[in-house]
């Protein structure tokens, strides 16, 4: 595998850092600097601000034995499951955080094939995410996440949903009335997020906002216990600023 180009070549760094990429590759138990210098012909001198460079851009990462692997930059270069599970770990990375920024659970919430997919979901000990009691395919008229999907349906769609998931009162303050519902639907600002004052669940309260990518109906929500219900409407504030970045890493 070694390569060794003319000196004054333009583009020898590029091919050193492809054949470096090419020999992390094909050791999945991870690769030596030493062993990578024997097998692209790289002295250690050169390699290693290479494998720094690798490093910053995640494009190879260092294990705990010093050993070098594979980064997640370069597996989102490829196709299947790899790459997929690559995205979804970056974007698990991004929820982490968020939710540490606002101090609430946060997820990932998505409209396919006619039903709701709470798809990615960051929570912990301080911040524990919501009880789901009744399944949130049969709650969008009660919950935040399932109030913004609607959001970004037109009436035949929101129809076609609650015509299959009929409107029960979850708490005393849930929605049952079909047309008070569609007029709070109607009537909410694209730029405020949706909230959910214990509609859905007693002692729990929440807020979503939209994530959308061309006709793809989607949102970005928080949840946070009654006690902390004075923290919500900052904490939305925060998830609405934040959604930018988190619908970027679904896209990649």
């Amino acid at each position: 595998m070694a390569l060794k180009p003319e000196p004054k070549a333009p583009f020898h760094s590029v091919q050193y850092a492809l054949r470096v990429l090419e020999s992390v590759s094909t050791h999945g138990d991870g690769v030596t600097d030493a062993q990578l210098s024997r097998e692209t012909g790289l002295p250690t001198g050169h390699l290693a601000p290479l494998l720094l460079t690798l490093r910053r851009e995640g494009y190879v990462e260092q294990v705990a034995d010093g050993a070098y692997v594979i980064g997640a930059s370069l597996l989102e270069l490829g196709s299947g499951s790899a790459r997929r599970l690559a995205l979804e770990a970056k974007l698990q990375q991004t929820l982490v955080q968020l939710r540490d920024s606002v101090g609430a659970a946060v997820y990932v919430s998505r409209y396919v094939d006619g039903e709701i997919r709470v798809t990615q979901v960051a929570d912990g000990p301080r911040t524990p995410a919501v009880n789901e009691w009744v399944d949130f395919r049969s709650a969008a008229h009660a919950s935040a996440i399932g109030k913004c999907l609607l959001t970004q349906l037109d009436q035949n769609g929101r129809r076609d949903h609650l015509s299959r998931h009929r409107i029960a009162r979850l708490t005393s303050r849930t929605i049952t009335n079909e047309k008070v519902l569609f007029s709070k639907l109607d009537s909410q600002p694209a730029t405020v997020p949706v909230l959910d004052l214990q509609e859905y669940a007693v002692g729990t309260v929440c807020a979503a906002v939209p994530l959308t990518a061309g006709s793809s109906a989607g949102c970005l929500a928080l949840s946070l216990p009654i006690e902390h219900a004075h923290r919500l409407r900052a904490a939305a504030a925060t998830l609405n600023r934040r959604a930018a970045p988190v619908l970027l890493s679904l896209a990649l």
